[in-house]
C-alpha cells in the first residue's frame, strides 16, 4: 500500500470535515469510551463521525489536525489488508509527529480482520470510532474480540422528530395544544410517511430516483458482490415478494415455493441465506411470534424494511403496509434485540395481534382507518382477548389521523394518531 495515497487521503478528509456544514443530530459520544457506528447506508454513520470530530474542536478539546479519518470505500484503498492497517497510524504521525489521535474508520467491515487492528488501537490508548453497514457487527463474536472498551450502536435514517428539525418545526412539551404547531406538523408527515427519513434525500425533488439508486447499491454492493450471487433475479424477485407480504407472517418454505412458481429455481437453504443476507444489509429485519415455542420462532415470522421510502418503492396504493412498518420500525429501535427477542407479534387461533412488547406489557394493533365499524371491532377484539391471557398495562391502535380513548369489555384503548404517537415516543435522545 502506498503510504502517499494514504497521506493525501488524511489531509484531504481533514480540510473536508473542517468545512462541511452538518445537520446535527441527538447523539452524543464520551471522551473515555471507543464506538462502533453500524446501520443501513446512506443513514449517516459517516456524518456522526464528522459531527463527533467538530463538536470535539467546538468545545477546545482538539483541533482539526488531530482527526485521523479514513473511509475503506475510497477507491484508492479498496485493496488494503488487515497486515497493512497499521500504515494508517504510521502515516498520520509522519505527517503530524509522535502522538495518538483520534482514530475514525468509516465502513472498516470491508477489511477482513479489522476487529484485532481496533481492538489494539483501543488498548494502545487511542480513541477509535468505527461504522460499518452490517449487522454482523452486532454480534456477541464481534463484541467479544473488541472487548469491554466498545459501546455499540445502531444508527438508523432520521426519526420523525428529527426529521421536523431539519425543517425547522421544533414540538415543545405542549405542541399538540398549540393550532398552528399541530398543523404544520400534521402537514410534514406525508412526506416523511411515503419517503422515509434518509437525511439526504430531504432537499432533493427527485426522491424515488435516489431511493431507487441507493436499493441498488445495496443490493449491488452489499448483497450480490460480497457474496458472489449469479442470479441476481432471485433476489431482487425476493425483495419484492418480502414489500408484498409485509404484515403477514411468511415462512422460508412459502418464500421458495413463490419463487419456484415464477420459474426460477432455488432451494430452501438458498431462501433462507438470501433473507440473512437482507438482514445483514439492514434493508429488512424480522419478528418472531409470540405464541410459537422457542424452536419454532425462526420458520414463520413478519418482516419489515428499515424505511419507509425503501419500502414504498415497491407498492401501490400500499398505505396500510406503510402505516405498519412505521410503528415496526419505532419498535425495532428500542425494543429489538439479535440474540434475545424482546418484540414480538402474536398470532394463535382466531388472536392476530401486530406487535407486543412483553417488558412494558403494551399490545399494539395498527389500523390505517378504524370508520368501519367492523374494523373497530376487529382491532379491539384483538387486544381484549390478548388481555385475557396476558395481563396488558397499555392496549394501543395506531392509526394513520383518528384519535380517541374507550373501553370494551374492561379494557381501556387509546387510539392515536401515527403522527403524534412517534413523537411522543421518539422525544429522547439516541442512546
Amino acid at each position: 500500500m502506498d503510504k502517499g495515497i494514504i497521506k493525501t487521503i488524511i489531509g484531504e478528509k481533514q480540510r473536508e470535515i473542517s468545512q462541511v456544514k452538518l445537520v446535527k443530530r441527538p447523539v452524543s459520544y464520551e471522551d473515555a469510551m471507543c464506538y462502533v457506528n453500524v446501520g443501513i447506508r446512506r443513514a449517516g454513520k459517516s456524518w456522526l463521525l464528522f459531527q463527533d470530530i467538530q463538536e470535539r474542536v467546538v468545545a477546545g478539546k482538539t483541533t482539526f489536525q488531530d482527526g485521523l479519518y479514513i473511509n475503506f470505500e475510497d477507491e484508492r484503498i479498496s485493496d488494503i489488508q488487515s497486515k497493512e492497517l497499521g500504515l494508517i497510524i504510521d502515516c498520520y504521525q509522519e505527517m503530524f509527529g509522535p502522538g495518538k489521535p483520534l482514530v475514525y474508520l468509516d465502513e472498516i467491515q470491508n477489511v477482513n480482520g479489522w476487529e484485532k487492528f481496533v481492538r489494539r488501537l483501543a488498548e494502545s490508548g487511542f480513541r477509535v470510532m468505527v461504522t460499518g453497514s452490517n449487522a454482523r457487527m452486532l454480534s456477541k463474536d464481534i463484541a467479544s474480540t473488541l472487548g469491554g472498551s466498545f459501546v455499540i450502536r445502531e444508527v438508523f435514517p432520521f426519526s420523525w422528530r428529527e426529521y421536523l428539525s431539519y425543517h425547522g418545526v421544533h414540538p415543545g412539551p405542549n405542541w399538540e395544544y398549540e393550532p398552528d404547531t399541530r398543523l404544520e406538523v400534521r402537514r410534514r408527515f406525508d412526506d416523511y410517511f411515503y419517503n422515509g427519513g434518509f437525511a439526504e434525500s430531504f432537499p432533493i425533488v427527485g426522491k424515488r430516483e435516489w431511493l431507487t439508486s441507493l436499493l441498488q447499491r445495496i443490493l449491488l454492493g452489499d448483497i450480490l458482490t460480497r457474496h458472489k450471487i449469479r442470479n441476481d433475479r432471485q433476489l431482487r424477485l425476493l425483495v419484492r415478494k418480502v414489500a408484498d407480504n409485509v404484515m403477514q407472517p411468511t415462512s422460508i418454505s412459502r418464500f421458495e415455493h413463490v419463487i419456484k412458481s415464477s420459474g426460477e429455481k432455488i432451494s430452501t437453504p438458498t431462501v433462507k441465506d438470501y433473507l440473512e443476507y437482507l438482514e445483514e444489509s439492514y434493508l429488512i429485519y424480522s419478528i418472531p411470534n409470540y405464541a410459537s415455542p422457542d424452536s419454532e420462532q425462526e420458520t414463520l415470522r413478519k418482516r419489515y424494511f428499515i424505511d419507509n421510502g425503501l419500502l414504498n418503492l415497491y407498492l401501490y396504493k400500499g398505505e396500510t403496509k406503510l402505516l405498519e412498518n412505521i410503528v415496526a420500525l419505532w419498535l425495532r429501535k428500542h425494543y429489538w434485540n439479535p440474540e434475545e427477542p424482546r418484540l414480538f407479534y402474536y398470532k394463535r387461533g382466531d388472536v392476530d395481534l401486530d406487535f407486543y412488547i412483553p417488558e412494558i406489557k403494551t399490545a399494539i394493533q395498527v389500523s390505517y382507518d378504524l370508520s368501519s365499524q367492523e374494523t373497530r371491532d376487529r382491532e379491539a377484539g384483538a387486544l381484549v382477548s390478548f388481555n385475557r391471557s396476558f395481563k396488558l398495562d397499555q392496549a394501543l391502535i395506531v392509526t394513520f389521523d383518528q384519535e380517541e380513548t374507550y373501553e370494551k369489555d374492561g379494557l381501556t384503548i387509546d387510539v392515536v394518531p401515527v403522527w403524534k404517537w412517534l413523537l411522543h415516543f421518539q422525544s429522547a435522545p439516541i442512546q
